[in-house]
């Protein structure tokens, strides 16, 4: 039996004509304020203040800042402006301080060198101990 896989599940479903609920709705929301703002303020300062209002409401709804809505940004702002902010790198200017000569030999690591004897030595040592315990097989296993 073979199922119908949807293809564009990120595009939302067109509502209201050309608007999807979103962009309804926030379009709707700055057109009611800025009615409510025209019925109780003087024509002037309501057209001042209306028109942010209404510009703000559509870029809710059209604009987007890198394929993504802006209300995204405006809520990352939010919680930027609104939130703690932790600094945690804090240059602390420190003179430099000169070392003595002992203290650059301490700081040499010494390596040991493995001699020919001792290389052969430690080879030997392996085969032997591998000789001792040799890998066994499972039970279930054979050879290929």
């Amino acid at each position: 039996m073979r199922f119908q896989v949807p293809q564009f599940i990120e595009i939302e479903d067109k509502i209201f004509g050309p608007l999807t609920f979103k962009q309804f709705i926030y379009i709707a929301g700055s057109i009611g304020l800025a009615i409510i703002f025209f019925t109780f303020l003087p024509t002037f300062i309501a057209i001042l203040i209306s028109l942010p209002v209404v510009g703000f409401g559509a870029m809710l709804a059209f604009y987007k800042v890198n394929g993504k809505p802006f209300i995204n940004t405006v809520e990352s702002a939010v919680k930027y402006f609104l939130g703690s902010k932790l600094y945690l790198w804090k240059k602390v200017d420190r003179a430099p301080v000169a070392k003595t000569p002992e203290a650059r030999a301490a700081e040499q690591v010494y390596v040991p060198k493995l001699s020919q004897s001792k290389l052969k030595d430690l080879a030997w040592s392996l085969d032997v101990t591998a000789n001792q315990n040799p890998v066994t097989k499972d039970e279930g296993e054979e050879d290929k």
